[in-house]
C-alpha cells in the first residue's frame, strides 16, 4: 500500500486536473459532438469576446488577482519585517491564525454585513455623526471598481500567506541574519527586508502563485462581493454554463480558457514585477542606507494587520447577530429583540445542505489524511522526499483556475456515466483537499525526531508497529489540525460543488451564495454561521481528542505538534 500511495495520490491530484482540462479545451474550440459540435474552430472564442463588457471583465479579474496578492504578501513580509521574533508576535500570530478555518464566502458575508450602506459600522455613528435616518445611496458592496472585493480577498489570504511564510521562516535563521544586520547599524525592518526576506520568499513563491490563481479567478466571493455590471470572467463563466441553452457550455469552454490565459498573464506579470523588485532592492542594499527610524512603519504594519483580523472576526459577530435578529431597522446599532425564530424555520430546508456538506467533507478529508499519511511515511522508509515535483504536483490544482479545469470535469463525468454521483463530488472535494492537509502535515512529519524509531527499532519492533505504536501518536495532534485544515476547504468549496453536484448535492455554501442576490440577512447569517461553525468544530475537536488521549502523558509531544 505504501509503494502504490505516492502513484495514487499523484492520479488523484493531476487526473482530475488534466481530464478537465482536455474537457474543457475541446469544447472550446468547438468539438462537442453530444451538442452538435463536430468541428475544430474558434467560433465560440468569437462568441466569447462578443458578449457585451468582457475584456472589462477580464482586466477586473487580471486587476483584482494581481493587487489582491500584492497587498496580502506586502502585508505579510512588513508585519514578519516589523515583528517577528517579537513578544508581540505570538499574540498576533495566534490573531490570525484561526481565521484560516473561517470559508471565503462566510468571511465576505461578515464584510458585507459591517461596511454595506446599512451594515453595523455606519450603523454605530448613525444619525448622530452622520444624520442619515435612512441608509445612504452608497455603491460599496458590488462596487465597481472590485474594491470591496479586493479587501475581502485580502482579509481571508494574508492568513493563508502568513502562516506559510511563518513554516519557512526557520530556515532562513532570521535571528543570526537580523543580529548581524543590526550590528552593522540596520534598523530592524532594513535588516529583515535585506537578509531574511530574500531567502523566505523563494520557498512560498508558489503559494503567491496560488493566491494569484485563486483571487484571479475566485467565484462566491465575486457573487457576494464583486461588481456586477459587468461582473468578473469567473462569475460570467458560471452563468454562460448554467444556461438553460446547453450550447452555451461551448462558450463557457472557451470562456474558462479565456480565465487559465488571464491568471497566467497576472502570474508572468506578476514574476516580471519579482525582477524589477529584485533590482530595486538590490540597489537599495548597495546604497548603504540603514533606515534605522522605522517604528512609524512597524506600527502601521501592526495596526494594518490587526485592522484585517479584527475586520472578519467583527463580520463574523454580526453575521451571528442577524442570525438571531428580529426586528433591526436602520440606524439601531442592536437588534429590537433577539429570538430563535430564524433558526426554527429554516431547520427543515437546512437539514439536507447540512448533512451533505458534513458528508463530502469528511469523506474527502478522510481519504486526504490516509494518503498524506501514507505518503509521508513511504518517504521514511526510503529516506527521501518527493522533491520539487511533488511540490508542484501539490500546487497544481490551486495554481490552475478552478473554472479552467472543473467545467471540463463535469462534462467528463458526464460522458463517463457518471453524472452527479456522491463519488464524483467527493473525488472534485479531494483534489483542492489534499494539498492542504499535506502541506499541513508535511513539515510536523518530517520534523518528528528519528532517535525515538531507533530506540523501538532497537526493541524489536517493525516498521508497521513503530508507525502505529510511536511516530502516529507523537504526532497525531498535527495530523487532526491537517485533517481539520481539510475539512475546512472542503465546507469552503463552491465551484466543484455547484458544477460537479449539479444541483442534486446542495451545501451550506452553494445555498449561502445562492441567497447572496436575495438580501434577506436573517436567513444568510443562519447558512453562513452553520458554514462557519463546522470547520471550528473540526479545529475544536483537533485540540480535544489529543487532550483526551493522552491526559496522563502530557509531555509526549514533539517541537513541531
Amino acid at each position: 500500500m505504501l509503494r502504490a500511495a505516492p502513484a495514487l495520490a499523484l492520479v488523484l491530484l493531476a487526473g482530475p486536473v488534466l481530464f478537465g482540462l482536455t474537457a474543457t479545451v475541446l469544447p472550446a474550440f468547438g468539438f462537442l459532438p453530444a451538442l452538435g459540435g463536430d468541428y475544430f474552430g474558434l467560433e465560440e472564442f468569437r462568441r466569447v469576446f462578443g458578449e457585451p463588457g468582457i475584456l472589462r471583465s477580464c482586466l477586473l479579474s487580471l486587476i483584482v488577482g494581481l493587487a489582491t496578492t500584492a497587498v496580502s504578501l506586502a502585508l505579510v513580509a512588513g508585519f514578519l519585517a516589523s515583528w517577528s521574533h517579537t513578544r508581540a508576535f505570538g499574540f498576533f500570530a495566534h490573531l490570525l491564525s484561526p481565521l484560516l478555518s473561517v470559508p471565503h464566502a462566510a468571511a465576505a458575508f461578515g464584510l458585507a454585513f459591517l461596511v454595506a450602506p446599512s451594515g453595523w459600522l455606519l450603523r454605530l455613528v448613525s444619525p448622530e455623526w452622520t444624520g442619515f435616518e435612512r441608509p445612504p445611496d452608497w455603491l460599496i458592496i458590488h462596487d465597481p471598481m472590485g474594491l470591496s472585493l479586493m479587501l475581502g480577498l485580502i482579509a481571508k489570504e494574508m492568513p493563508f500567506l502568513f502562516l506559510v511564510a511563518l513554516a519557512a521562516l526557520p530556515q532562513a535563521r532570521p535571528e543570526a541574519n537580523l543580529r548581524v544586520a543590526a550590528s552593522l547599524g540596520y534598523g530592524r525592518f532594513a535588516a529583515f527586508t535585506h537578509t531574511v526576506w530574500p531567502r523566505v520568499y523563494p520557498q512560498i513563491r508558489l503559494a503567491v502563485f496560488a493566491v494569484i490563481a485563486y483571487s484571479s479567478s475566485v467565484v462566491d466571493v465575486a457573487i457576494i462581493l464583486g461588481p456586477t455590471q459587468p461582473a468578473t470572467l469567473a462569475v460570467r463563466l458560471v452563468e454562460w454554463m448554467s444556461d438553460a441553452d446547453l450550447a452555451r457550455r461551448l462558450e463557457a469552454s472557451a470562456g474558462a480558457i479565456l480565465q487559465l490565459g488571464v491568471s497566467a498573464l497576472a502570474i508572468l506579470i506578476w514574476i516580471a514585477c519579482e525582477r524589477l523588485l529584485a533590482k530595486l532592492l538590490g540597489k537599495l542594499r548597495c546604497s548603504g542606507r540603514r533606515f534605522r527610524r522605522d517604528r512609524i512603519i512597524r506600527f502601521a504594519m501592526a495596526g494594518l494587520v490587526g485592522a484585517s483580523a479584527v475586520s472578519v472576526f467583527g463580520g463574523l459577530a454580526v453575521l451571528c447577530l442577524w442570525s438571531f435578529a428580529d426586528l433591526w431597522p436602520f440606524p439601531d446599532a442592536i437588534p429590537h429583540e433577539l429570538s430563535l425564530r430564524n433558526w426554527q424555520r429554516q431547520l427543515p430546508q437546512i437539514e439536507r445542505p447540512f448533512w451533505n456538506t458534513l458528508a463530502v467533507g469528511v469523506a474527502a478529508t478522510g481519504i486526504a489524511i490516509v494518503l498524506a499519511l501514507a505518503c509521508l511515511e513511504r518517504e521514511v522508509r526510503v529516506g527521501r522526499t518527493g522533491g520539487a515535483r511533488a511540490l508542484m504536483v501539490l500546487y497544481l490544482p490551486l495554481i490552475i483556475p478552478q473554472a479552467a479545469f472543473v467545467f471540463g470535469l463535469q462534462l467528463f463525468f458526464l460522458f463517463a456515466g457518471v453524472g452527479a454521483h456522491p463519488a464524483a463530488l467527493v473525488l472534485a472535494h479531494l483534489v483542492f483537499v489534499l494539498p492542504y492537509v499535506f502541506l499541513s502535515l508535511s513539515d510536523p512529519w518530517r520534523a518528528f525526531d528519528p532517535r525515538f524509531a531507533a530506540v523501538a527499532a532497537s526493541l524489536g519492533a517493525t516498521p508497521d508497529r513503530i508507525f502505529w505504536r510511536v511516530r502516529l501518536p507523537m504526532v497525531l495532534r498535527p495530523a487532526l489540525v491537517a485533517a481539520a485544515v481539510g475539512f475546512a476547504v472542503s465546507v469552503g468549496q463552491y465551484l466543484p460543488t455547484l458544477l460537479i453536484g449539479a444541483g442534486r448535492w446542495p451545501t451550506l455554501t452553494t445555498e449561502a451564495v445562492a441567497l447572496a442576490s436575495g438580501g434577506d440577512r436573517r436567513l444568510i447569517g443562519v447558512y453562513a454561521l452553520l458554514q462557519l461553525l463546522l470547520p471550528l468544530f473540526g479545529f475544536l475537536m483537533a485540540t480535544l481528542i489529543p487532550a483526551v488521549l493522552f491526559s496522563n502523558r502530557r509531555e509526549m509531544r514533539t517541537s513541531a505538534a
